[in-house]
């Protein structure tokens, strides 16, 4: 075992703080629309739809940038309720990202236990790269990695295989060396196998149990990954 890679949100960042963090961003909208009368998280909840239909039709697809999607989920539920998006949208949800941002509690421990074990710790994510440069910084982590792989770099979404295999060239590692630690079976798990390399699901309270098949390794936190690298080094 040489490498260990992770995904981003939901994986080393928690969902509750990336809800918090979208809530946030349409209050922000609404405030510049003057449109403080509507309910932002009613708003957010329709945001996060059409958001989130896009992404599910964009997986394993071409990348396309993660800022003209979700600029046009807001521009779709501005037209329902008749408001302009501002025209900064982007650095509005870049900067309220770097605000709102949640480690998972272990996260640091976890990267910093698997450094002191000599492997090579990277990101491959879906995102664009000036959103995940900034999140990393603004969190104290990004120099802990030693590659950070995009959908952008790859010019694919997960799981198609070119993340992950950008992501084995740079660390300059064979499948067979690296684990992917995920939270999405269908595009991290399934995206691994792929290319050959294992596979940890974080799965914290157990809802996708009925996925768990396409996974190597199911965890409930990030700190187990430590010892399940430990046992595939004979350690």
């Amino acid at each position: 075992m040489k490498a260990v890679f992770f995904d981003f949100v939901g994986t080393l960042i928690t969902k509750e703080g990336e809800n918090v963090t979208h809530q946030n961003i349409v209050r922000e909208v609404l405030r510049k629309a003057g449109r403080e009368d509507l309910d932002y998280v009613k708003l957010w909840e329709e945001y996060e739809a059409e958001s989130s239909a896009m992404f599910k039709e964009l997986a394993g697809k071409p990348y396309v940038k993660i800022r003209d999607v979700d600029t046009e989920a807001i521009r779709k539920v501005a037209e329902r309720y008749g408001f302009t998006v501002p025209e900064d949208f982007w650095e509005i949800s870049i900067v309220t990202h770097e605000r709102y941002g949640q480690l998972f509690p272990d996260a640091v421990e976890t990267i910093n236990a698997l450094k002191d074990l000599g492997l090579h710790v990277g990101i491959v994510t879906d995102s664009d790269n000036d959103y995940i440069e900034a999140h990393l910084k603004a969190l104290g982590i990004y120099d802990l990695f030693d590659s950070i792989t995009t959908s952008e770099d790859a010019g694919f979404y997960k799981p198609h295989e070119m993340p992950f295999r950008l992501a084995l060239e740079r660390a300059g590692v064979e499948a067979s060396e690296a684990l992917y630690v995920g939270d999405n079976p269908a595009k991290d798990c399934v995206g691994a196998k792929k290319v050959g390399m294992m596979s940890v699901l974080l799965d914290p309270n157990g809802g996708k149990r009925e996925l768990w098949g396409d996974c190597d390794f199911v965890v409930s936190k990030l700190s187990e990954v430590v010892e399940i690298v430990k046992g595939l080094m004979g350690k």
